[in-house]
Parts: structure tokens; C-alpha cells; sequence
């Protein structure tokens, strides 16, 4: 019964959501997800994608937990996990091994040989491997090939890249979710489950950048004939647009939350220059007077520093301005007026909001753009699975599973 759900834990500096899926039969022996639970939690003890309190962490996700339980009626006993931050490396490498067999026939064994070589790069003592992504295949000097299993050939060289983060993030994660009884699938970068949910096979292909808005940070993956080009974290969000407009509107950080939800705009040329509230309409016992243009010329200064900060991030690939696909973008400030107009303009690109494709649900909350990677990464585990049964999986890495593994053993020693 287990394994007819997938959940997605999605751990954000401000925000806890999970997303549960139900593994159903589809046709010809496949199966579909279909998102039976979307749970939204505060976050806390969390900084910047890595924990910062154990003991408020744990509650937080517990929290999470009761009320994923009460509104599905299952108990949720594994996830996928999200991780992020700004201490993840990613790393391009390559593994060459001679095929196996005498007759020259590529075997699955053969690609997890070339895959396990690739691994075998120059790691910091302190970082463990999340993911190993392969790129693509060689065979005897052939390039671009997808998948070699069946393929003729004596060399076998794979291109792959490796992302890696600080030990202690991994174990400190690990730690507060097993403190709650939630076992750990495995941990995904959060940028590629994003991926997972928003993007099509044909925007791979073409060329795409998806842009996922955080509270505190902005993580970004470039994605080129089916490939992951480059990925980034960027040390900036929607909280800084926040804290922008309590400095301008001299408030605090709730009221300021408020004023940029209700009426933070992109583009102050569109907004009546006459348009005006007082700090009273936000929840403050102040009167000050709010000029709604004012609060929308904040809002898009931030905002074009965000795309810029992402457009360098392009440049570094030579893609700025040259995706064919454009640019898709997920999280919860998709819905700040004028965010795609400033996008455009910064990126130079066409934008279109990260909506969750070939996705099916009873729950509305599940097409919140903010639940993009929670979906994503139930996607991604339900892929895994599906990719196992055939024998193996490109996906993971293997190296977060691996100190998960210990993880477990040891809190499991504590129980008496």
C-alpha cells in the first residue's frame, strides 16, 4: 500500500508544502500520479535552503505532516525531498570504461560502470554527491547518443554532470526529518524537480531557463537538447522585495507583506499616480499615506535586479536573450503584477508561468505556482520508480541515499 503514494517535501526558508500523489493504472501497464493532498506549513528553523534550528525545523515538517494525514487519511511515511542553498557545486565530468562483454554488446551494466566512473571526480572532503545526470553517450568516438544499451561498441564514455553540497547540510536535513518518523526517499536539487513539473520534453529540447522565485533565493536550470546546460542559486527572492517596502513605507515586515500582496505592481508607468491607501488598510495602527506608484517603482527595481542577477547567470553560457523556449517561471511571486512585463524586458526573452503539466487533481491548491516543486519532486520519485523496474535509473546519484542510509540506522539504534 505504501507504494501507491508518492509525497514531495518541499522545505522552504518560509514555507513547508508537500504534494501527494496517488500512483494510478493507466494504459498499456504504465501508471499516472494523480495529487490526492497539498499541504502549506510556515516554515521555521530554516535560512537560505539549510537548517538553522534542528529542534524548530522538526516541528515545522511535523506539523506539515499531521495535517497532510488529516486531509488524505493515510499516514505519510516517506517523501522526496527538496534541497537547496547556496553551498551546492555543480560540476561538469566524464567516465570512460571498455564494454564488458566479448561481443561488443552495450549492457545496463555497462552504463552504470561509465556512470560510477564519472563520480570519481576531485570532491571536497566536506561535500558529498547528490546527483550524477548523465549527458549523454559515446561509443567508439560516436557522440550525442541518448541511450547506448543495445548499441555495438568497444569504448563507452559518458558526459555527465555532478552536483554536490556540504555533508553537514545533508545530515543536518536528514536529521530533523527523521526526527518526525518521515523516511527519506531520496534529495533532489530543488531546481531540477521544478523542472520535472513545469517544463515539456519539447522546451528541453529547444532551449529553456526555468526561473524558480523563492522567499530568500532564486534558483535557476538551463536546459538545451534535453540536457541541463548550466544551474545556479542566487542569493536573492521575493523576502527582499518585502523588506524594500517596509524600509520605503518605514513598517514593519507584515505590513509590508500585505501592501505587496494587495497591490505591489512591475510596472509603475501602468498604476494611476492618484491611487493611494493608508497603513490602516494593511493592518497597521498607523495612518500613514501608501502612493500605490511609489510601492510599484520599489517593486520593480528589485525585480529587474533579480532578471539581471539572472541574465549574468545566461551570459555565462552564452545563452542571454537566446533560449528559443524563453524563460518559465515558478514560485509564489508569479503572482506580483507586472512580474512577466519586467521579466521580458530584463531577459529579453519570451515568459510564460511555470504551470505544472500533464498534472491531474481534485485539490486547487495543487496548481498554486508555488507547489512547483513539491509536484516536481513527486514526479521525479514516481519517474525513479518507474525507471527501476526496467532495470535502472539515470536520475540519482545515489551519494545523498547513501548518508541517508546511515542516518537511518543510527536514530533506528536509538529506539529501544
Amino acid at each position: 500500500m505504501a507504494d501507491a503514494f508518492i509525497t514531495g517535501l518541499d522545505i522552504g526558508s518560509s514555507t513547508i508544502r508537500l504534494a501527494i500523489g496517488q500512483v494510478m493504472e493507466a494504459e498499456k501497464g504504465r501508471t499516472s500520479l494523480h495529487f490526492i493532498g497539498a499541504i502549506e506549513e510556515r516554515s521555521s528553523g530554516v535560512h537560505k535552503g539549510s537548517i538553522s534550528s534542528l529542534d524548530d525545523a522538526v516541528s515545522a515538517i511535523s506539523k506539515a505532516l499531521e495535517k497532510a494525514e488529516r486531509m488524505t487519511g493515510a499516514p505519510v511515511n516517506s517523501a522526496w525531498v527538496s534541497i537547496a542553498g547556496h553551498n551546492i557545486l555543480v560540476q561538469e565530468s566524464r567516465g570512460v570504461i571498455g564494454v564488458g562483454k566479448q561481443d561488443g554488446d552495450i549492457q545496463e551494466e555497462d552504463v552504470e560502470r561509465a556512470i560510477e566512473a564519472a563520480r570519481t571526480v576531485a570532491t571536497p572532503s566536506n561535500y558529498d554527491i547528490l546527483h550524477v545526470i548523465p549527458k549523454s553517450f559515446t561509443v567508439d568516438g560516436q557522440h550525442g547518443i541518448k541511450d547506448p544499451v543495445g548499441m555495438s561498441g568497444i569504448r563507452l564514455e559518458v558526459d555527465a554532470v555532478i552536483v554536490q553540497t556540504l555533508s553537514s547540510q545533508i545530515n543536518n536535513l536528514t536529521k530533523s526529518i527523521y526526527r518526525t518518523g518521515l523516511q527519506i526517499d531520496d534529495l533532489v536539487f530543488s531546481p531540477l524537480a521544478t523542472a520535472e513539473a513545469v517544463l515539456t520534453y519539447r522546451q528541453k529540447e529547444l532551449g529553456v531557463v526555468v526561473i524558480d522565485i523563492g522567499a530568500t533565493s532564486t534558483t535557476m536550470a538551463v536546459f538545451e537538447e534535453g540536457d541541463m546546460l548550466h544551474v545556479s542559486v542566487l542569493p536573492i527572492g521575493g523576502d527582499h522585495i518585502t523588506n524594500d517596502i517596509a524600509i520605503g513605507l518605514r513598517t514593519s515586515l507584515d505590513v509590508a507583506e500585505e501592501v505587496k500582496k494587495r497591490i505591489a505592481s512591475g510596472s509603475p508607468n501602468m498604476v494611476d499616480p492618484k491611487e493611494q491607501y493608508t497603513l490602516q488598510d494593511f493592518g497597521s495602527e498607523e495612518r500613514d499615506i501608501v502612493k500605490r506608484r511609489f510601492v510599484a517603482e520599489i517593486t520593480r527595481a528589485r525585480l529587474e535586479e533579480i532578471f539581471e542577477t539572472v541574465d549574468a547567470e545566461l551570459q555565462k553560457v552564452d545563452r542571454s536573450g537566446m533560449l528559443p523556449a524563453g524563460a518559465v517561471i515558478s514560485g509564489k511571486s508569479v503572482v506580483l503584477e507586472g512580474l512577466f512585463d519586467v521579466a521580458k524586458d530584463v531577459l529579453r526573452l519570451p515568459v510564460s508561468a511555470g504551470k505544472p503539466q500533464g498534472v491531474t487533481s481534485v485539490v486547487d491548491e495543487i496548481f498554486d505556482p508555488g507547489f512547483a516543486t513539491a509536484i516536481g519532486l513527486a514526479k521525479w520519485g514516481h519517474s525513479v520508480r518507474s525507471t527501476a523496474k526496467r532495470g535502472f535509473g539515470f536520475h540519482i546519484g545515489g551519494g545523498a541515499q547513501q548518508v541517508a542510509d546511515q542516518l537511518r540506522k543510527w536514530f533506528k539504534s536509538l529506539i529501544p
